[in-house]
């Protein structure tokens, strides 16, 4: 094998020379992934929500509220309804003052789902525990498996809203009757269970607990923004029509 040195002409070093200026100038590309009224109602609606569980917690259980004393447990009644009003009244706002956002949300979760969704799915277990060597097919804007788990918090969302603005209706308006209260705190009850179940599973991945959705809370607590590598990497198909259209990618060192 020959040890001679490639002979390179002025020409070409220079334009090697200039290629690497430019890489070494050229910022990252950022794809806007979420609106700034999108990030302000996600956030409100989190920190409700939490709160809404802790407190609830000491509403519900006979035993934490014994553990605490009466005038403790009323002064958390009390901030559990104004915070359960917070959680219904916030996102509403929101939907009238956008309802094209809604739509697209709505679009999303209940989008057909292709060959890539479905092995996306089947794949996601395994992932979670061999992450490095298993590469996950290419999503859309909203991946599979999230428009499983985003659809059942909607619903369940929902389900306490309206089971909790009727408690509140049934202890200070209307009485409708103990049967009713009955099934409306067993409704309320499951809603808590399964709000907490997939709760914790957005926690884990949105706030990037698991190595590779490190950092994905910025795209709900920071700017919105979401790197181009880091785009290509967990929603390909979309990262792919934001570039191509350039309408949301910004550049910035």
């Amino acid at each position: 094998m020959s040890n001679a040195a490639v002979s390179v002409s002025a020409e070409e070093a220079a334009l090697n020379q200039a290629f690497l200026e430019e890489r070494k100038e050229r910022g990252t590309r950022y794809i806007q992934r979420h609106s700034r009224q999108a990030r302000v109602t996600h956030g409100i609606t989190v920190i409700s929500c939490i709160l809404l569980c802790i407190s609830g917690l000491f509403v519900f259980v006979p035993a934490l509220a014994q553990a605490i004393g009466a005038d403790a447990v009323f002064a958390i009644r009390m901030s559990h309804r104004v915070l359960g009003l917070v959680f219904v009244i916030v996102p509403l706002v929101s939907a009238i003052a956008a309802p094209k956002g809604v739509k697209h949300i709505f679009k999303n979760l209940f989008d057909t789902w292709d060959s890539d969704d479905k092995k996306w799915m089947i794949l996601f277990f395994p992932y979670l525990f061999m992450a490095k060597w298993i590469h996950m097919p290419d999503q859309r804007e909203v991946k599979s498996g999230q428009r499983f788990a985003d659809g059942m918090l909607w619903l369940f969302g929902a389900e306490m809203g309206i089971t909790g603005i009727l408690l509140l209706l049934q202890a200070t308006v209307v009485d409708f009757g103990a049967t009713a209260h009955g099934v409306f705190i067993f409704l309320h009850d499951v809603g808590f269970l399964m709000i907490a179940v997939f709760g914790l599973a957005h926690i884990f991945l949105g706030g990037g607990i698991f190595q590779p959705y490190r950092g994905t809370w910025r795209l709900m607590f920071g700017n919105g923004k979401v790197s181009e590598s880091d785009a290509l990497y967990h929603w390909g198909h979309w990262a792919r029509e934001e570039i191509a259209s350039g309408e949301h990618v910004t550049e910035e060192k």
